[in-house]
């Protein structure tokens, strides 16, 4: 492939790269991981509140790594309540995969903005060194793609398996028991999807550019010597 055309591609894959730093960076600040609505068992229970009337019934929660917000329905009404995961939800969640999953997404920041300055490097210098080369590039781009593989599954599993939202809905919670009614996760969740697709499909691009995966080896083979080659 032209030397033009590569400069083209790894241009793009540098812009990538620096989109899904800046992506991921704004998906942690927010609280659009997760959304869903939560259902005041207790108070449905009282009343034995059926069809239209268990709506009377039915909060609304989103948050998060960092905070969220909930809103309790117990037929009186909307009660707003804000949270924060540090340090107010530290003792109810799973705080090693919770402390996990921010590190993974700062070591995703981190490798994407990496990759994005050898993308431009290679794309606008001369490779001399294996890091600043096509094997390099391969790296960080695996890494980044890992990282928001991990991410993804190990906040699906703090959601799914450990119940964070009942969690987080029942917390400082007396006399009333709440149980998640719907959940779903949101924009900031599907972002670190996307990057981790971006990143995947950097590694096919510096692939498209002519360049072979790392620790391919090629059919050619050198002179083969055998028992005959020490009677000389």
């Amino acid at each position: 492939m032209p030397a033009q055309q590569k400069k083209i591609i790894f241009c793009i894959a540098g812009v990538l790269s620096f989109a899904c730093a800046l992506g991921t960076a704004a998906a942690i600040g927010t609280q659009l991981w997760v959304k869903g609505t939560i259902l005041c068992k207790t108070g449905a229970l009282l009343v034995n509140a059926t069809g239209q009337e268990l709506e009377k019934f039915i909060g609304k929660i989103q948050y998060g790594l960092f905070y969220g917000e909930r809103v309790r329905q117990c037929g009186l009404g909307g009660r707003p309540f804000q949270f924060s995961f540090f340090p107010d939800l530290l003792k109810i969640i799973p705080a090693s995969i919770h402390v996990s999953v921010i590190l993974f997404c700062t070591v995703l920041i981190v490798f994407a903005l990496v990759g994005a300055g050898f993308f431009m490097f290679n794309a606008f210098g001369s490779p001399y060194e294996t890091l600043h080369g096509p094997v390099g590039l391969y790296l960080w781009s695996f890494i980044a793609c890992s990282c928001g593989c991990l991410i993804m599954i190990l906040f699906s599993s703090e959601v799914k398996i450990h119940h964070l939202s009942e969690k987080i809905a029942n917390f400082k919670e007396g006399s009333f028991t709440f149980k998640t009614h719907s959940e779903h996760f949101a924009n900031s969740f599907w972002i670190i999807l996307v990057c981790s697709l971006v990143h995947f499909l950097n590694a096919l691009l510096i692939r498209f550019a002519g360049f072979e995966f790392p620790f391919s080896k090629s059919k050619d083979s050198g002179p083969i010597t055998g028992a005959a080659d020490l009677m000389y």
